[in-house]
């Protein structure tokens, strides 16, 4: 239960700080102006809390894995939003970086 709470839990960050960094983005490189760039802007905080919710406490280990998240779902998301086509380089560099994400969070530790 505990992973999958973790699993969760990065998806919807990964949810609200792609989408927005993508609000700003579109609010400003875009020009559809401060409606979209507030939105992006309270994505952003709320993201900043679901990191907290993870069951590991440890701030450093859940930004690193979380770095590994954002690369795949940033990939992802631009498939999805923007027609972004990846490569099969860019498909293997996420797949590393998800097998990182598991060994950092998941691995077994002593004491755990």
């Amino acid at each position: 239960m505990t992973t999958s709470r973790s699993i969760v839990l990065f998806v919807a960050a990964a949810l609200l700080e792609i989408g927005g960094a993508w609000l700003v983005w579109q609010g400003v490189r875009e020009h559809k102006g401060w409606l979209w760039i507030g939105a992006g802007v309270l994505a952003l905080g709320a993201y900043g809390f679901v990191a907290t919710l993870q069951p590991d406490a440890s701030f450093g280990r859940i930004l690193a894995a979380y770095g590994g998240v954002f690369v795949a779902g940033s990939l992802l998301w631009g498939m999805v939003v923007d027609g972004f086509r990846p490569d099969r380089w860019d498909v293997t560099g996420a797949l590393i970086c998800l097998v990182g994400v598991a060994v950092i969070m998941y691995a077994p530790r002593p004491g755990a």
